[in-house]
């Protein structure tokens, strides 16, 4: 697995460099932030990072959230607040559902995304959509919303002290290519279009994540493709 860490929109210096100084103590060697709402080369932010500053400094910066997880194959997001990321039918997962399932789909080199949300709101509904996974650290209820900081220390000790590259059972050296899974969904896609289906555009999303998560060769997106023509 090649993990990137991906901060949307940090607001606060000091939690940019508790973000930099965590990434660093778990062997992060960049780090990726959409949109961020405070100068990264700020006084407090390099103090606060000590010395994984560097990771700031450096850090790849993206316009939009779409481009921070373009060329990752598993986008894992994290929210505090469960009830908003389980609308729209989506499953939220605890760290340990999630690894146990990372650890089946997830090879020496597909590339994950571990999405971290706003210092403030978190990861919006629609960015939410766009993860195949959705992680809940399940805390005290009387405060169950962590600095983002503190969540990022979390998923990344669980994420690295893990090899999770080894026991995965499926031959990724014949894995689908983006062609393949696009000729896939526009299969299921037309095959819904001529269903009388109240929520077409729900089910055409669960299709799409549950088949992205599951990371199948080409044999099996082929077999699939020529069972729904």
């Amino acid at each position: 697995m090649q993990l990137k860490v991906v901060i949307v929109s940090p607001k606060y210096q000091n939690n940019l460099g508790y973000i930099a100084r965590v990434a660093s103590n778990f062997g992060v060697k960049k780090l990726h932030i959409v949109q961020p709402r405070t100068k990264l080369g700020g006084k407090a932010a390099i103090m606060y990072a000590k010395h994984a500053h560097g990771l700031i400094t450096s850090a790849a910066v993206y316009k939009t959230f779409e481009d921070s997880i373009r060329d990752c194959s598993v986008v894992i997001g994290t929210t505090g607040v469960w009830r908003k990321a389980g609308h729209g039918f989506r499953k939220v997962y605890l760290p340990e559902e999630m690894l146990s399932k990372l650890k089946k789909v997830s090879a020496k080199n597909t590339k994950v995304a571990l999405v971290i949300g706003r210092d403030d709101i978190g990861l919006t509904k629609d960015e939410l959509d766009r993860c195949n996974m959705v992680v809940y650290i399940a805390t005290n209820p009387n405060y169950p919303v962590l600095n983002i900081s503190h969540a990022l220390a979390i998923m990344l000790f669980l994420m690295t002290q893990k090899d999770i590259s080894k026991g995965y059972s499926m031959d990724f050296t014949q894995a689908a290519d983006k062609k393949e899974m696009e000729t896939l969904y526009k299969s299921f896609d037309l095959i819904v279009s001529n269903k009388k289906i109240r929520e077409k555009e729900a089910v055409k999303k669960i299709f799409r994540r549950l088949i992205s998560i599951s990371q199948p060769t080409k044999r099996e997106v082929h077999a699939l493709i020529t069972a729904l023509k």
